[in-house]
């Protein structure tokens, strides 16, 4: 789906209920169980977190000052941002180039809080999240998907784990991707990062009331995903 620039949010596209949101911190394993959920159910996946790393990347680029929080809220409307589902992931593309890649460093993690702390591209990025399940039943995974981009889901998932299981997941993302970073560095930063989520003025990272709690500890993948897609399918009857 192309995702272009849009009018103001409208509050009938708060009432979408065929999605599946699924919320948690950093390393709980929602992009990898995403795509998995959603590929057993024949949903669309959509990943909104490669959407914001996506605007930082592209403010990085732009030589935007990113404290500038309603010059950066102003221009995100311009951007033309595009993402397609493939076999192993999502393929992420900012104005015809694919940034898939690019946007999954150190340096992204550790500034993307500027802009998903911005109340101005959070209301954009929910309308084009919003517009994306009115056109497709959907799997999305962020922070706030049921607690505010999709309140009306009927199936509503919240992913956790410690944070020792956390940072070692993300250690082993990046080192198959050929970064290298030491653990206790990781930790610090998710640590960081979970405390920021959970503490902003908007749209903080919180369990819904109406989600369904999962520890992934120590759980595998497949335990993880058959969890879900069992409590999908009773829920849209399918």
């Amino acid at each position: 789906m192309n995702l272009e620039k849009t009018e103001d949010l409208t509050s009938e596209l708060a009432n979408i209920e065929k999605v599946v949101a699924i919320d948690g911190p950093a390393g709980a394993g929602k992009s990898t169980v995403g795509r998995l959920v959603a590929k057993e159910i024949n949903f669309k996946y959509l990943d909104t977190g490669a959407m914001y790393r996506a605007v930082t990347w592209w403010a990085l680029n732009q030589n935007l000052d990113m404290d500038d929080k309603e010059k950066i809220a102003e221009e995100v409307k311009k951007i033309q941002l595009k993402l397609i589902p493939e076999e192993n992931g999502l393929k992420v593309f900012v104005d015809g180039r694919e940034i898939t890649n690019e946007i999954r460093t150190p340096e992204i993690t550790r500034i993307i809080y500027k802009v998903d702390e911005n109340p101005g591209v959070r209301n954009h990025l929910v309308y084009l999240q919003r517009l994306f399940a009115l056109e497709y039943p959907t799997v999305a995974d962020g922070r706030d998907m049921g607690t505010v981009v999709y309140p009306n889901s009927k199936c509503k998932i919240y992913l956790d784990a410690n944070l020792e299981t956390r940072a070692y997941r993300r250690k082993k993302e990046l080192e198959e991707r050929g970064i290298f970073v030491d653990l206790a560095q990781i930790k610090e930063e998710i640590h960081i990062r979970d405390k920021r989520n959970m503490e902003r003025e908007f749209a903080p990272l919180r369990k819904a009331k109406d989600a369904v709690y999962i520890d992934t500890s120590n759980l595998t993948v497949e335990e993880v995903k058959t969890i879900i897609v069992d409590i999908a399918k009773e829920r849209f009857g399918i």
